[in-house]
């Protein structure tokens, strides 16, 4: 018995990189226990990387490392394809230069994430978007979770819904977007490397459905320029394992301050998120159409006009997670969670000061509990009511219109100038 095993890769393409995919055809037997082992058994394999800007011709030879693969959860399995993730690395064994996920390192699988993954459906590639040949064409607002009429593509959409299934990707959600032709699927992962893996192979099927159909799957953030109409995003839900479970071990002040220091951390290297965020972003980050301007930061309770969006359920105890909005649908997911972590690991500095500046010792008792990132249902639940905190003072402290500050210390522009000369003290003492 035959089986495919069918390896995927990211190439050396600038801004965005493509999917690439090439198939093995091996005997079932002799791969069956390799399967069972896990994907660090299966074949390493090698490709020309001249022909996708990896390598140069005289020394094109590129090796294709394994690191996640997707079997069908419906029997029996040696009559599928088992897709297989990998990793692109340079004959010695290192990292190709391409090779952004690579650069996140070991797993966490305490990290948690949801990304909410939008696009567009061409006719064909540079051809018109589906649906929009229509004599009449209403501007967006009716298809929205629309049905009947007012969407298109339906068919092709739930056969991507049903191949990521089936093939043990968690989507958690499909509907029709404000556009016509716009659609969006949410993915929910726990772990950095399992995140940006899912949202890949994600689009992979996306766009191997979508030869069936001759459609050509539109990532750019802003297709349409000319009317009134949304671009596409790649929203990023995000919490820490202390942002989940804070509640247990800390007070509200002290999950409050640690929210803010994040809020903060995000603000200072706000320009660097925008630079891993995707190309052509600015065209979508406007400030108009659920977006905030690209030169601009902030936060707000509900607000999808905000960089930041604060779930209402998260800001009622400070406990749960917070969405990312500045993301645009063609961005690179490793690259994403890695600037996410780094901001976060700034957010942890900010908030072990603050503890300082108001408490006996360092909050030393704390800080082992700060890794981790969360979104999904249990966030989204209902959390007891605290009679000594009232979501009308949330509100008013609910930043907007912030410009970025890039380039000053996160932890002085999170302080206060008093406390500012405590900081610089003890960073002079070499306390932190």
């Amino acid at each position: 018995m035959k089986i495919r095993l069918e390896y995927v890769w990211l190439d050396g393409y600038q801004p965005e990189p493509n999917l690439r995919s090439k198939v093995k055809i091996v005997d079932y037997e002799s791969i069956k226990n390799s399967l069972a082992l896990g994907v660090s058994k299966l074949p390493m394999w090698n490709f020309d990387g001249s022909s996708t800007k990896q390598a140069e011709t005289g020394d094109s030879d590129r090796l294709l490392k394994p690191v996640r693969m997707y079997t069908s959860k419906v029997f029996p399995v040696e009559l599928k394809t088992i897709y297989v993730l990998c990793e692109v690395l340079n004959p010695d064994g290192t990292p190709n230069k391409t090779n952004t996920r690579s650069k996140l390192n070991e797993e966490q699988e305490d990290l948690w994430l949801g990304f909410e993954q939008e696009y567009f459906i061409r006719e064909e590639i540079n051809g018109s978007i589906l649906g929009h040949k229509r004599n009449i064409l209403k501007g967006q607002g009716e298809y929205y979770c629309g049905v009947g009429h007012n969407v298109v593509g339906r068919e092709f959409v739930e056969k991507h819904t049903d191949m990521c299934l089936e093939y043990g990707i968690d989507i958690t959600g499909t509907n029709a977007e404000v556009a016509l032709g716009q659609w969006e699927y949410q993915v929910f992962s726990k772990g950095k490397l399992k995140g940006g893996d899912d949202l890949w192979m994600s689009r992979y099927f996306l766009f191997k459905i979508s030869e069936e159909y001759g459609y050509h799957i539109e990532l750019h953030p802003k297709p349409l320029t000319h009317g009134e109409w949304n671009g596409s995003g790649l929203h990023t839900n995000f919490s820490t394992e202390t942002m989940r479970e804070g509640e247990n071990y800390m007070t509200l002040w002290e999950r409050e301050e640690y929210f803010k220091a994040i809020f903060s951390s995000f603000e200072s290297r706000h320009l660097e998120h925008i630079k891993n965020y995707g190309s052509q972003n600015d065209l979508r980050l406007t400030g108009e159409y659920e977006t905030q301007s690209i030169d601009k930061f902030s936060w707000g309770i509900s607000d999808r006009g905000a960089s930041i969006r604060v779930p209402q359920s998260t800001a009622e105890h400070w406990t749960g997670y917070l969405e990312d909005r500045r993301p645009g649908s063609n961005a690179d997911p490793y690259k994403i969670v890695y600037q996410i972590m780094e901001s976060i690991k700034n957010a942890v500095a900010i908030y072990k000061i603050k503890l300082k500046m108001n408490f006996d010792g360092d909050g030393s008792e704390h800080m082992d509990k700060f890794t981790g990132v969360i979104p999904n249902d249990e966030l989204l639940s209902e959390y007891r009511n605290d009679d000594d905190y009232e979501m009308g003072d949330l509100m008013e402290g609910s930043k907007n219109n912030i410009e970025p500050q890039v380039g000053v210390d996160v932890v002085k522009e999170y302080l206060d100038s008093k406390e500012n000369k405590v900081v610089n003290a003890m960073m002079n003492a070499k306390s932190v």
